[in-house]
């Protein structure tokens, strides 16, 4: 609801203007009633009032044309009425105020001079012109004007306390968000140290511990099941190793583009592929983005290690009016993406379809290029106003 925190505010004021009415109306009936006016008064009183009340809710609707054309057939009625009746001429001052509200521009204030001088007119009429005659109404203008200025810039007021309470609603949500998100990076740091220090630590002393029988007892009737022990747990070492380093992504602190630096260095050394950064116009993102692109790429350069058998890699960051693009292309083995993703493992975290989710939760999209011999290339794109 627009000026929620006004709205009494105003829905007094149009009450009171509606029983201002009635009130002024009433007054006219009753001086029909009790003197010699003429007999179409009356009815014409009733056509005002059932106008009024049938457009009541027009009146609420800002310079649209439906309520302008009430309010024109509203004036014409009481126009009528005013030189029937000369108390009728009061009536005006609740016109006044819709006229200030429902006409744009300087049309509001033109109709209450008008209107003003009409009054003043019937009031000459009926009784010869005088000094009440003339002050009355132009004073009752004033104060119109007056209040009608004082409402408008109350509701001036009221917008821009709604806008302000809105900016501050999506600020407070916006860090929110980003605490939230300090806190989910804040507990992968923690369980990458809790598996380091437990099963990482645990493993490395059992393949220790094997390797130390494999050599003391070559040639025993065991030896084979205690090198498939040794194999098993190497490889569930550099399972639990690669884990760690997912949760747990290089520092981004001094951007992403270093961090991609600081990626490709450490894979690179580790699985003897040359690997490449370009970064083009280092993109300004929000955390949650760079996290969701470093991801990305850890999960890429995983894939490469696992199945391309590839001799390069490179990778590209770039930012262009719109967007945010990471591409990442291996010069190893391809395969068919469809296929690999429908035969994709719903625990597989680092795979392709995990990217994608990553990259869909920021309205992006993932796009990937490869064939059986023709190497691969996986391209992230986040609009360059990503939350």
């Amino acid at each position: 609801m627009p000026h929620r925190t006004l709205a009494p505010v105003f829905a007094g004021l149009r009450a009171g203007l509606h029983v201002l009415f009635g009130g002024l109306l009433a007054l006219v009936v009753v001086r029909v009633l009790l003197t010699g006016a003429p007999v179409i008064a009356l009815p014409l009183a009733g056509v005002l009032g059932v106008l009024y009340l049938s457009g009541i809710a027009l009146s609420r609707t800002r310079r649209s044309a439906a309520a302008i054309a009430w309010l024109a057939a509203l004036t014409v009625v009481w126009a009528a009425l005013v030189w029937l009746v000369p108390e009728a001429a009061y009536l005006v001052f609740p016109l006044f105020f819709l006229y200030l509200h429902l006409l744009p521009g300087v049309g509001g204030p033109l109709a209450v001079v008008a209107t003003t001088a009409l009054t003043i007119g019937a009031f000459a009429v009926h009784g010869g012109l005088t000094v009440g005659g003339v002050v009355g109404p132009v004073v009752g203008a004033g104060v119109a004007l007056l209040i009608g200025l004082g409402y408008a810039a109350l509701e001036r007021r009221a917008a821009e306390r709604e806008a302000l309470m809105i900016e501050l609603i999506a600020t407070r949500d916006r860090l929110a968000a980003a605490e939230r998100e300090q806190g989910v990076l804040a507990e992968r740091a923690r369980l990458a140290r809790e598996i380091h220090d437990t099963v990482a630590q645990g493993l490395s002393s059992i393949q220790m511990l094997l390797h130390a029988a494999e050599r003391a007892d070559a040639t025993g009737p065991g030896i084979g099941h205690v090198r498939l022990a040794r194999r098993t747990a190497a490889d569930g070492l550099a399972e639990t190793r690669r884990f760690i380093r997912e949760l747990a992504p290089p520092s981004l602190d001094s951007g992403l583009g270093a961090a991609l630096d600081r990626l490709a260095e450490g894979w690179g050394a580790r699985e003897g592929v040359a690997v490449t950064v370009e970064v083009s116009r280092e993109p300004a993102l929000p955390m949650d983005a760079q996290t969701a692109l470093l991801r990305v790429a850890q999960g890429a350069l995983a894939n490469v290690a696992q199945h391309a058998r590839a001799g390069r890699v490179g990778i590209r960051l770039e930012r262009t009016d719109d967007a945010v693009r990471l591409e990442i292309a291996d010069d190893g083995a391809g395969f068919d993406p469809r296929v690999a993703e429908r035969a994709a493992s719903a625990t597989d975290s680092f795979g392709l379809r995990a990217m994608r989710e990553r990259v869909d939760q920021l309205d992006g999209r993932l796009d990937v290029v490869s064939a059986p011999g023709a190497g691969t290339t996986i391209m992230a794109t986040l609009p360059a106003g990503a939350p």
